[in-house]
Order: C-alpha cells, then structure tokens, then sequence
C-alpha cells in the first residue's frame, strides 16, 4: 500500500509530506483548495503525462516521490526482480518535471521510462476518478467492465493476440493468391534466364583466361616470326650473333695478364652474360617448338567470349560478375518456386489459428455469460441501494453474425438499464439521466473495488450527484473496502466523510502575496468540526456541531 507521499513545487503545493495510513482516508477541503492536487501528484508519479504549468509559480522544477509497501504485492516483485529495480520491501517512485519541458522518472532510485512507471503503478494504485461515468457510454468499457469482473481480461487479451496472429496470415495469404499469376510469370522468366546462364556454365576466372588466350592467339603469326628473329640474333652461324661476339671478346681479354683484377671482373660477367644468353635461347626455342598457332582454337575462343560477352550485356553486369547474377537469380527462382508451398503453409497455419481461436472464444463466452448474470444481479442490488429503488441493470451478450474471428470474442457485451417499473431495459444512452449514469458508475466502481486485488483505491469525487442516506449507503461501502485495505476518498459529502478511518484536510494560506496549498491530518475534534463545515458551511452552530459529532458516533 501506499506508504508516503512527498510533493515539491507542485501546482500551489510548496512543500508536503505526508504518511498515508491503511483503511480508509477522507480527503475534504475549501472550494478550490485544491482538494485533488495530492491525486494528482500521485498520478504523475506513477506515470501521468507531465505538463510544464504543474511546476509551482517562481520554481525551476516540480517534485514527486511516493513510497509504497510491496510486502505482501508477490506479481510487483516479480516485475522489479524482472527488470532488475528491486529494492526490499519498499518501491519508491520518483518524477521531476523542469520548467523547460523534461521529465523524468525514476523506480528505485533507477531512471525508468513512463511506460515503466505505468505498468508498475497499475499493480500497486487503481484511480477512480468522478469522469468515469461518461466512458460508459462506450461499449469497449462495457467489454472491459465484464471482463474484469469476470476475469478473464487475460484470457480475452489471449484471444486478442490470436486474432491479431490470425489476420495477419489471413493478409499475407490474400496477398500472395492475388499475385499468383505475376508469380507464375516471374518464375518463367527466371528459369529461362537461370537456364540460359547454366547453358553457359561460365567457371570462375574463365574469362580472364580465355581474353588471354585470344590475345596470343589472334597475335600468333607475328609472336614466332619476332621470336625466331630474336634467336637468330642471339646464336645465328654467320659469325654475327650475340654468343659469337660474346665469344671473341672473352677469348681477346683472356690474353691479358691475368692478375689484373678489373679484367679477371670483366670476363666473369660476359661469362655470366654468355650463360644467360643461351638460356634465352633455350626458353625461345622451347617456346617456338610447344607453339601451336591454331586457326580453329582462335575461332572457339572468341565464340565462347562472343557469348559470354552477349549474356554479360543482357544482364548488364561486368562478365566476370555473371557467376554471382547466376546464384542471385537461381535464389529467386527458388523463393518463388516455393510459394505454392508457402501458400499451402499459410492455409494450414490459418486453419490451425482459427482452431485455436474458437476454443478460447468458447471458454471466453461462457465465462462471460455466466458472470453477465452475476454482474447484472450484483449491480442491479447495488443501485436500489444507492437512490434507484426500482432500477434494474442488465449486461447483455449478443452474438457476432460471423464465423471469422474478431479481436474481442464472438460477442458484443452492452450495459442496459430500467429506470422505472416495467420498463424494459435499454441501452444506457438512450435511458439513463447524467445522475442515474453517475450512480451506476459509481456502483460498478464499488463493486469492481470490492473484488481488486490492487492493495490501494482511489475515489476522486465519484459521490457527485448524490445525497441523504444514498451518500450514506456509499460512504459504509468505502469504508467496508478501506476495512481490509487503504482507500484514500476525495468528497464534499458529510455522509462520506464521516466514515473515514483519518481524515486529511485541504486548505489554503497567503503568504506575502503568494497562495499555498497545505494537507493537514485532522484530530479527533477538528475532525468534528469539518464535518459540521460540510453540513452547515461557513456558519457552524451547535445544533450542526452535535449533528457532526452523532453521524461519527454512529460510525465507530
């Protein structure tokens, strides 16, 4: 339950602190005190949108920590062990608001995002707020009304995911039948083009060797004629070659004294030219003796290039790219050959979704019958009790006219209402008054707080509309719920207050020319004295002081 709430510069709050026992805890105050100023600190604390006019007047930045007890909250541990924010017992949140627009929100000392502090806070606070009678009037809080009686919010948001799994094949089948044939032409196209390109059979590196080869051929003819020249040149007989003279000179020098080092150098290296020589004599003659100048071989080679050329050119890719376009266009092929198979697999995952959606529809419809009548029955009691004598309330259930899923169930769920005796109940709309809506809200919001696991309650005003001994009737029930919990109440009603376990009062002060907001915990006398304020206004008597006094006799 809530522990402690700490508000800094919030709205017209300066500074409060305040500790927030269990039961049940009245909040009243003056007209525009700011009665809810404490709630609505609570809210942004737990993730309500932050807005830069909540900082209080002159100050930088708006402040709200809240301490709640997790002791007995095992699902809130969970989420704090899962997220790695547990801190004991204790969950304390935090929110600062700057006056340039930032927010920020911690859990446990941890930033944390919004979304954060909202799913954590939905496990800890449930806020019932004085507006709430209007989105009765929507079917979807109708759905949602009985689901949570009921409780099958979870088994309805499983349904949910099924449906949502469910149309989203249903979409992708839709979408590939209806492009079936362009599927059908797509796949031939790309087997000729994939045939075409294994016809080829291109092997890696291929065409730099055959570019090669093409160049030696188509230059054959003028390739040996300079090569036999260049042998000819080097070792001809007509005593002119490279060797012959190479020769007369080494045997001139050897004439020479032979201990002249510069000459001994000298005949080494036209020793070693000699030697290099005729070893490019041999590699020229081994090449003019292996060399095959064949007209044909010329002619297959530039075919083959001529073809690979052309393909190259259809595809437009570099030719020695056409190996990597051939995997590339083999993988598409593959992918598109196999949509009948993903066809036949999207068919059979349907059927097996829709398999699974009905069986959970099926639990989720009765569940939600049997408990329609229980709610019908527990509300209809609950608002003679509250000033409609001869109401009665109704959740009625009609089948969707489909066999295909819907997101919600195979049923719509409607709230219908009788006012007066025989009278058939109708649609809330077209029968209940702005007051009547108001208490079957409120009655709803009693009994749903009745059965919430959630350990502390809110109610902000939701008595408005009501007086006498109806007010009575729903301050007993606050005060049964605030019994086995906490329920912080804000009203105007004597009624309402009455019943409270502590009662804070809200009050403002002038202090040179700036307005404050402060809470204050009521004693036992001055607690008299409030609900006498409610009952007679500014001019309080005896006869209201006595009044106030017995209505809290009656209580304890």
């Amino acid at each position: 339950m809530l522990l402690h709430l700490s508000i800094s510069n919030f709205a017209i709050v300066d500074s409060l602190e305040l500790d927030i026992p269990s039961g049940m805890t009245v909040i009243t105050g003056e007209t525009g005190a700011g009665k809810s100023i404490m709630l609505d600190a609570l809210g942004l604390a737990l993730g309500d949108r932050a807005e830069v006019d909540m900082i209080r007047t002159g100050a930088d930045k708006a402040e709200v920590i809240a301490s709640f007890d997790i002791q007995h909250l095992p699902d809130a541990q969970k989420w704090l062990a899962d997220h790695d924010l547990q801190n004991g017992n204790e969950c304390i949140f935090r929110r600062v608001v700057t006056r340039e627009g930032r927010s920020r929100g911690y859990i446990n000392g941890t930033p944390s995002t919004l979304q954060q502090l909202r799913m954590l806070g939905d496990m800890l606070i449930d806020i019932h707020s004085q507006h709430e009678h209007q989105s009765l009037l929507k079917k979807e809080t109708h759905r949602k009304l009985l689901d949570a009686f009921a409780q099958t919010s979870t088994l309805c948001d499983n349904v949910n995911q099924t449906y949502q799994r469910w149309k989203k094949s249903t979409t992708k089948l839709n979408i590939l039948s209806q492009q079936h044939e362009e599927v059908a032409d797509k796949v031939q196209l790309l087997s000729y083009q994939v045939h075409e390109l294994q016809l080829l059979d291109l092997q890696e590196g291929e065409v730099e060797a055959l570019e090669q080869e093409q160049k030696m051929l188509a230059n054959a003819e003028s390739s040996m004629h300079y090569c036999q020249q260049a042998v000819m040149l080097c070792s001809d007989s007509d005593n002119s070659s490279i060797l012959h003279h190479l020769n007369i000179t080494q045997h001139a020098l050897s004439k020479i004294q032979p201990d002249n080092t510069f000459i001994n150098d000298a005949l080494q290296l036209l020793a070693s030219a000699q030697i290099q020589v005729e070893e490019a004599v041999a590699e020229l003659n081994r090449f003019t003796d292996h060399f095959d100048a064949d007209p044909n071989r010329l002619q297959e080679v530039e075919q083959r290039l001529s073809a690979i050329y052309d393909l190259a050119r259809k595809h437009k890719v570099p030719p020695e790219e056409l190996c990597i376009k051939q995997q590339a266009l083999e993988k598409n092929l593959q992918e598109l050959e196999s949509s009948d198979e993903s066809l036949e697999a999207l068919t059979h995952e349907i059927a097996q979704l829709e398999q699974e959606y009905f069986a959970k529809t099926k639990m989720l419809s009765k569940q939600r019958a049997v408990s329609a009548k229980t709610l019908s029955q527990t509300v209809s009691e609950q608002i003679q009790q509250i000033g409609m004598p001869n109401g009665y309330f109704q959740v009625q259930l009609t089948h969707l006219p489909t066999h295909t899923p819907e997101p919600f169930g195979m049923e719509e769920v409607e709230f219908l209402v009788s006012t007066n005796p025989g009278q058939p109940a109708k649609p809330l709309q077209k029968v209940a008054s702005g007051g009547e809506l108001s208490r079957i809200s409120l009655a709803i919001q009693v009994i749903a707080a009745q059965l919430s696991t959630t350990p502390t309650l809110v109610f902000d005003e939701v008595d408005v509309g009501i007086s006498g001994g109806v007010a009575e009737t729903v301050g007993q029930l606050l005060r049964k719920i605030g019994s086995k919990g906490q329920v912080l109440c804000v009203t105007h009603l004597p009624q309402v207050a009455s019943q409270g376990h502590q009662h804070f009062f809200v009050h403002k002060q002038v202090k040179t020319d700036t307005t404050h907001t402060n809470i204050a915990t009521l004693s036992a006398e001055e607690k008299v004295t409030e609900i006498a304020r409610l009952l007679g206004g500014l001019n309080i008597t005896e006869h209201t002081l006595a009044h106030a006094k017995e209505m809290i006799t009656a209580v304890e």
